[in-house]
């Protein structure tokens, strides 16, 4: 009896030895830092949205799955998820893996039009979220007025001949700035992200005859509602 004590406390001494060894010898073990989100006031798509299986933003160069292959390994689609997937799904893919894709794209633009329709426009913009159009035209067409609003406008950077109006930046960041340039590069009009209270949106008010509009820091521009 006294040796199998013993021995259990030999034993014992060793894991805590290895304990204490593994969590860097302050007894605390170490855990992997988490990834940060953007901040919940942020129009920006969260990453942890990302779709697993990414919508196909322009159709496949290569061969493709013909109409009359595009059938699930159990159901069938819909007519509508068909015409979706037409020309779509390359010639060794799962047609319900790229159908996945778009669904989450619907997904995603409404759970932030919920919320927000500006943002979910500006997501679509932005890039933020692929594959929208199509997938908002085929498999979820009660978000087409939040697609109208994104086709409107335009991200970040340089926009050449845009038309002339009055566009709200999607970001109450104040590092947002912009210029309305003309054909021999003048500057026409020009504005930093200053709001007046809480709440407001950077606006920029692009007059005719510009020939580039440029913005940093803005996240995306729609037109002023």
């Amino acid at each position: 009896m006294y040796r199998r004590s013993a021995a259990a406390a030999v034993l014992l001494t060793a894991a805590l030895t290895l304990t204490a060894c593994s969590s860097g010898g302050d007894g605390k073990a170490e855990t992997p830092a988490a990834k940060p989100k953007p901040p919940a006031a942020s129009p920006v798509a969260d990453p942890a949205d990302a779709p697993a299986t990414p919508p196909v933003d322009q159709k496949p160069t290569g061969p493709v799955l013909p109409d009359t292959k595009l059938t699930p390994k159990t159901g069938s689609f819909t007519p509508t998820e068909k015409k979706y997937l037409s020309g779509r799904v390359p010639e060794k893919m799962d047609p319900a893996a790229v159908l996945q894709g778009g669904q989450e794209a619907c997904q995603r633009v409404e759970r932030t039009a919920k919320h927000d329709k500006d943002a979910a426009a500006g997501s679509i913009v932005a890039g933020e979220i692929p594959g929208a159009k199509d997938a908002i035209t085929f498999l979820c067409p009660e978000q087409k007025p939040v697609l109208a609003v994104a086709e409107k406008g335009f991200p970040d950077g340089t926009k050449e001949s845009p038309a002339a109006g009055t566009y709200h930046a999607l970001t109450q960041g104040t590092a947002c700035t912009w210029e309305a340039r003309g054909k021999d590069g003048s500057t026409l009009a020009s504005g930093m992200g200053t709001v007046a209270k809480a709440g407001d949106k950077v606006t920029a008010t692009i007059p005719a005859g510009t020939a580039q509009f440029v913005s940093t820091g803005c996240y995306a521009w729609i037109p002023a509602s």
